[in-house]
């Protein structure tokens, strides 16, 4: 597989043989022999570098006019500022009229280099671009803005130094003490502003008392903004409920609905919500264990890449240990689904109290360990996670909730309500469908806990702060609506024939399959894009340095792993029947949840990857079913 860093149409920096400055180029092409890049520069000149020789836009850093480089423009101002002294000292000079005081002199010429200052402001750079650049500003993409005035004459150079790269503004004529002073008097009357990426760079100038950065891009709330987040915050514990509520029923059809609620003081329990703290803890000190290996996770916007112990696979066989001796033991298990409902309420409550914690530490934490996500609103952070990887010492909050409490939880769920089926229902041995339904969801969390170092690559870890949407997501929306299949079993039996769970194993089968190599092939590819195992695989190189698939899986659709996810949400609700929809609202909402989610997708990657995701898009139209946009 060619070793490639940047795609055609690029837009780049592009060192100029023979020097260290560097110049916008766009790329024209690639040569796999010689591993050169032909590249076009402004005035059109067409030339072959090397990899060395070119830099992305996003490796510079905008520098004020008032610059103190030693530029030769800056050297040839000193060599006039001499020869004027020289002058000055000449007794040829006229006496009068014309000769004037020193500070006189000083202050003129302070006066006409201001102007220059100014008249150079005020000057728009307008720069033609080329493709669709993408320049990072604070961390986020920068917004383009056009302009239609017409081009002139002038041309940005580019100086790279060890620690980073800066613009070095032509022309500057003035002696070191005057530029000085100019920028003093600069920094009380105006600032200057930069805006857009650097192929469309305009300067501004506005009123400012003091220099002051530049303000961070406006953000585009999710999932309604702020209205939207306190609607799904008050809505979402309803809904739970009355989920529960109407699966307990006898009869959960419509007629029905509302489900008679329970009084407030039924629905809690001490002792309920201390079993549950009882389970957190012990998923708590199973994650502290010094089992598993520790990896490092993808790195963060200051560089650092923080460690993760992989243990979960470990917690899941000493919960599977505890979970069979107190059944030894003869401990009532199906006291869970008799209070499932206090269960619910407690994890929840739960979930609450620690995303008021989650926010309220937040405002400690720097600004480099801040989600990319939050906005500065209370509301809306409070919702989507202010910081982004919480962590008191090494016990990282939110990757812990992510897989422990409620994933294992899940299938200790499943358990009881298989148990609890038999004793309802009066049955020596579990049903069928029941069985199909404990054995699909367990080969789910077996195979997440047993993958659990590709959690570390997906959205919820590296972008999303951890708030109330992942909290409640992972401790109460997952145990607790994901056994919804199991629950409406234990009231609502069926009776499911051989030859039909045979179709559905095979359903199952076929989407587990498309949900593991696709993400095994994707998460291989993330190791080590230069493995020989996938030198078949067709890539798209990218400005960021990484590449994207168009080939294998990822060449089928732009989301196999969500197609595998639905044809396996769909198998665990066919046992269930077809006497109620109930069973069947995991599908609907993680259909629902997924189209989300992609189109979040689709965002991110056209901001990151620019012209590469847009040539990625055309060669893979179709999203998550194959011939459906």
């Amino acid at each position: 597989m060619p070793s490639r860093k940047f795609a055609d149409g690029e837009v780049v920096r592009g060192r100029w043989p023979g020097s260290s400055l560097y110049y916008e180029v766009e790329i024209l092409s690639h040569d796999s022999g010689s591993q050169l890049y032909t590249v076009k520069y402004k005035d059109g000149t067409e030339l072959e570098l090397k990899e060395n020789d070119i830099k992305p836009l996003t490796s510079f850093r905008q520098r004020k006019s008032g610059s103190t480089s030693s530029s030769p423009s800056r050297r040839r101002g000193s060599r006039s500022r001499s020869r004027s002294r020289s002058r000055s000292r000449s007794p040829g000079r006229p006496l009068r009229g014309s000769r004037r005081s020193a500070s006189a002199s000083h202050q003129a010429n302070i006066k006409e280099a201001r102007k220059e200052v100014l008249a150079v402001k005020l000057t728009p750079l307008i720069l033609k671009p080329f493709g669709n650049s993408i320049s990072r500003y604070n961390g986020e993409p920068e917004r383009v803005e056009r302009n239609d005035m017409p081009p002139r004459h002038t041309q940005e150079q580019f100086h790279l130094s060890q620690e980073s790269s800066y613009v070095s503004t032509p022309h500057s004529l003035r002696p070191r003490r005057e530029e000085i002073k100019l920028k003093e008097l600069d920094s009380k009357e105006e600032k200057l502003e930069t805006k857009g990426p650097a192929s469309l760079r305009t300067f501004e100038v506005t009123p400012s008392p003091s220099p002051s950065p530049s303000p961070s891009p406006t953000k585009d709330l999710e999932f309604g903004g702020v209205p939207g987040v306190f609607l799904i915050m008050l809505g979402l514990p309803v809904f739970v409920f009355l989920l529960l509520l109407m699966c307990r029923q006898r009869d959960p059809g419509l007629l029905n609905f509302p489900p008679r609620l329970p009084a407030l003081y039924d629905l809690w329990e001490t002792r309920v919500f201390g079993v549950y703290l009882l389970w957190f803890f012990i998923q708590a000190l199973f994650y502290l264990l010094p089992l598993g290996k520790v990896v490092e996770g993808m790195p963060l916007i200051d560089g650092r890449r923080l460690k993760y112990r992989l243990n979960g696979f470990h917690a899941f066989i000493l919960t599977s240990a505890v979970v069979g001796t107190a059944l030894f033991w003869g401990v009532e298990l199906s006291y869970v689904y008799s209070h499932f409902l206090q269960f619910a309420l407690a994890a929840t409550v739960f979930a609450v109290v620690l995303s008021g914690y989650l926010y309220t530490r937040s405002s400690r934490a720097p600004r480099s360990e801040l989600s990319p996500a939050s906005s500065g609103n209370a509301v809306y952070d409070f919702f989507i996670g202010r910081e982004l990887n919480p962590r008191i010492g090494t016990f990282d909050l939110k990757y812990f909730c992510e897989l422990r409490p409620g994933l294992i939880g899940w299938v200790v769920i499943n358990l009881v309500m298989l148990l609890a089926e038999m004793k309802v229902q009066g049955r020596t041995a579990p049903s069928l469908a029941m069985i199909l339904v404990n054995s699909f969801q367990l080969l789910y969390v077996v195979d997440a806990l047993w993958n659990e170092e590709a959690l570390l690559t997906t959205m919820d870890i590296i972008h999303d702060g951890f708030g109330f949407m992942l909290a409640f997501g992972d401790l109460v929306w997952v145990p607790f609506v994901y056994s919804i299949q199991a629950f409406y079993l234990v009231n609502h039996p069926n009776e499911v024939s051989w030859p039909v769970a045979s179709l559905i194993i095979a359903l199952k089968l076929c989407g587990y399959g498309i949900f593991r190599c696709a993400n095994s092939q994707k998460n291989a590819f993330r190791k080590n894009p230069s493995d020989p195992k996938l030198a078949h695989l067709k890539i798209i190189p990218t400005s960021t340095g990484k590449s994207l698939l168009v080939s294998g899986w990822w060449g089928f659709v732009r989301h196999p792993n969500y197609l595998g996810d639905l044809i396996m949400a769909l198998a665990w609700s066919l046992p269930c029947g077809f006497n109620h929809i109930l069973p069947y609202f995991y599908v609907i909402y993680f259909t629902l949840l997924l189209v989300h989610r992609e189109a979040r997708d689709e965002r991110h990657c056209g901001r990151k990857y620019g012209v590469a995701w847009e040539q990625y898009c055309r060669q893979v139209p179709y999203r998550i079913l194959p011939y459906v946009y």
